[in-house]
């Protein structure tokens, strides 16, 4: 279920869509991560492409070589004709430096983080995807503590601590899309609507890849993304 979250074009903003996804999750959590204590799911703030061209339509990803963040933004960039290249965080720079990859998907402050943005120079701005994570604890350790200790853990396991410990993360990476624009040499490059009704389309298959894994798990997939529409509606965080 955490995947379906990971989908392309679904969050707005990392704050308000920390305390969305959280509060979605909560009702998959016990079945999905039974052999964990569940504390609460966050989001970073939307990453998009960073790249040596500009990709303003979904064929443009075509042939090209890209790091992807995730497995789901991987299935997006084999959907559209790319290959993807793994590396770590650490390694990306030098994947782009040697050309063994051509673009990368990333939040904005961390291309200025590895130093990626010393060798790519063009970002989509777009959200375009966001990685879901969880904050879990070793369910034997939680129930061999006292009550008093469970509580202390239970009441920082909230969906207002999953925003209020995603926020300063949020704000950072928010705070790259105008550094990268500052930058001589970058470009910083919107879509319009109907290139972003492009992408919308070509990158629609990977939800009805999600939903066929939902299905199989026993869950009815429209009903939970629904649901997540629903909190992302909630918290004013949804596209």
């Amino acid at each position: 279920m955490i995947a379906g979250a990971g989908l392309p074009f679904i969050f707005a903003n990392a704050k308000g869509g920390s305390a969305a996804i959280d509060a979605w999750y909560r009702q998959y959590a016990a079945r999905e991560m039974k052999d964990v204590k569940f504390c609460f799911a966050f989001i970073h703030d939307p990453g998009t492409f960073h790249s040596k061209k500009a990709l303003y339509l979904p064929t443009d990803v075509s042939g090209l070589k890209v790091r992807p963040a995730t497995g789901t933004i991987g299935q997006m960039v084999t959907l559209l004709g790319g290959t993807n290249v793994q590396a770590s965080a650490p390694e990306a720079r030098a994947a782009l430096e040697r050309g063994v990859a051509d673009a990368i998907t990333f939040p904005w402050e961390s291309i200025i983080l590895f130093g990626i943005d010393k060798v790519v120079n063009y970002h989509m701005d777009v959200a375009l995807y966001t990685t879901p994570f969880v904050w879990v604890m070793n369910k034997d350790k939680y129930e061999a503590m006292s009550a008093a200790q469970k509580k202390v853990i239970d009441d920082h396991c909230t969906t207002e601590w999953a925003e209020k410990v995603a926020s300063p993360w949020a704000d950072f990476e928010y705070a790259g899309r105008a550094k990268l624009a500052a930058e001589p040499g970058h470009v910083v490059y919107k879509l319009d609507a109907a290139q972003l009704d492009a992408w919308r389309k070509a990158v629609a298959p990977t939800e009805v890849q999600w939903a066929d894994g939902a299905a199989k798990a026993g869950y009815d997939p429209k009903q939970v993304m629904d649901s997540l529409k629903a909190s992302l509606a909630k918290y004013k965080s949804g596209l």
